[in-house]
């Protein structure tokens, strides 16, 4: 350890562990530390004993449950769709070689009381009883408009300036209602509340259009949903990135402790100490947990991981992801459902594993935040419920070479995860990332 380095990073979550992999890729020598003797941090994935010491110390799970081995239960449960961004990551680095993936059955959504099928094309979506009749064609109107988008030809702009109009210019303009928007911006754009509306419509529309395409591409392999999950966790991404900078001489130290972030006398970054021994770099990336005096909090975000004997009722499936607007709750942000099963690797047959997730909006019991969600679920055998601050950085970082990543955040999605990836990098590198093959290693 006591050696010199390009880049030290601290902490082994899914961001710092794709920038680790994107970093040795590119030449740079990098330290790789982790306090805690597993991968993944806050999106590790736990077996059944991890997961009753993480929530219920001291105890032990029911002989009932089953065997360790046959849990791996995410903390922070995230579906892939198949043309985000984060899927590109592991084509390009190819990655995707260390990983399976299992597709996930069927999305959802619930609208005025009731569990419709998120429609997986626009064909779909105009026969949908999510989108109202007199409805209809004013949304075959918005999905052509942005199939015919063209940013070099005005001619397919008609008016509107998708970098500078709010989406809401954008709703109005085709005059879609309440219902339509909704379908739109969270069942398809997957928007954990409506402020998005009052952003460039540029977001939303290159939102709607991955979905559509993952979904094409699903319809193609006779899946009926966008989204996929990798066998065995989400612990196994992290690892996998880990891999790839280890194949770049990159460098990993689990369970060893960060006793001080050493800084010049000038305030940059110099190296980080763990006990008696400090490695030196000039710059250092880490999450919000070893860098607490330069975060600062911007909510929190509640989950609830919920232990099941049969499937939800509405998904009848081995996977689900059931999407919970806002305004069918009579709350400020959606609430998001993901269902898992032992065709994911993840649970022993005859279990299902659904959990729970949003953004806080009381200081009371969390369980009556998600009370709308928890009753979709059926017969709950056990639950186990967090409330977690969620943290974003106080600087940018290019004044001291210290780069702190954001909380997760409460979506079922990996959009908001790679974006800070791509932040991260820009503000790192002052350039942006820019994804090269790599050349498959014997």
């Amino acid at each position: 350890m006591d050696e010199e380095y390009d880049v030290i990073i601290l902490g082994t979550g899914l961001t710092e562990c794709m920038l680790s992999g994107i970093l040795a890729v590119e030449g740079k020598k990098v330290l790789h530390i982790d306090r805690n003797d597993f991968y993944g941090g806050e999106c590790a994935s736990l077996n059944l004993t991890q997961l009753y010491q993480h929530f219920r110390p001291g105890t032990t799970p029911p002989t009932e449950l089953g065997r360790d081995r046959d849990y791996n239960i995410d903390l922070i449960p995230k579906f892939l769709m198949e043309g985000e961004g984060l899927v590109k990551v592991l084509v390009y680095t190819d990655v995707i070689r260390y990983l399976e993936f299992n597709a996930i059955a069927t999305s959802m959504v619930l609208c005025q009381g009731s569990i419709y099928k998120v429609p997986s094309t626009a064909a779909e979506a105009l026969s949908s009883s999510l989108v109202g009749l007199m409805q209809k064609p004013r949304a075959r109107t918005f999905f052509n408009f942005l199939k015919n988008w063209n940013q070099d030809d005005p001619k397919t702009h008609e008016g509107l300036d998708l970098n500078r109009d709010s989406m809401a210019k954008v709703y109005a303009y085709f005059s879609l209602n309440e219902d339509t928007q909704e379908f739109i911006g969270h069942a398809m754009a997957l928007h954990l509340d409506d402020k998005y509306k009052e952003r460039p419509a540029r977001e939303t529309c290159d939102r709607v259009i991955m979905y559509a395409n993952s979904a094409a591409r699903a319809m193609e392999g006779k899946r009926d949903s966008p989204y996929i999950y990798p066998l065995y966790g989400l612990g196994d991404l992290p690892q996998a990135f880990a891999r790839l900078s280890a194949v770049y001489a990159g460098t990993f130290m689990l369970n060893t402790p960060v006793d001080e972030i050493v800084c010049a006398d000038d305030g940059s970054f110099a190296g980080v100490r763990s006990g008696d021994q400090v490695a030196r770099a000039k710059i250092v990336i880490g999450d919000p947990s070893y860098f607490q005096d330069r975060v600062r909090k911007t909510g929190r975000v509640i989950r609830a991981i919920c232990l099941l004997r049969s499937p939800i009722p509405s998904a009848k499936a081995d996977s689900a992801q059931i999407i919970l607007p806002q305004r069918q709750t009579g709350r400020e942000h959606d609430i998001y459902i993901t269902c898992l099963s032992e065709a994911q690797k993840i649970c022993p047959k005859g279990c299902w594993i659904a959990s729970v997730s949003t953004i806080a909006e009381t200081t009371g019991d969390a369980k009556n935040e998600i009370a709308a969600a928890l009753k979709l679920l059926g017969p709950i055998e056990q639950i186990f419920v967090s409330d977690s601050d969620v943290f974003e950085p106080l600087a940018d970082g290019t004044k001291n070479s210290v780069f702190v990543s954001r909380s997760y955040d409460a979506t079922s999605h990996f959009e908001t995860v790679y974006e800070d990836v791509k932040d991260l990098y820009r503000r790192i590198t002052g350039k942006d990332l820019v994804l090269q093959k790599r050349q498959p290693t014997a």
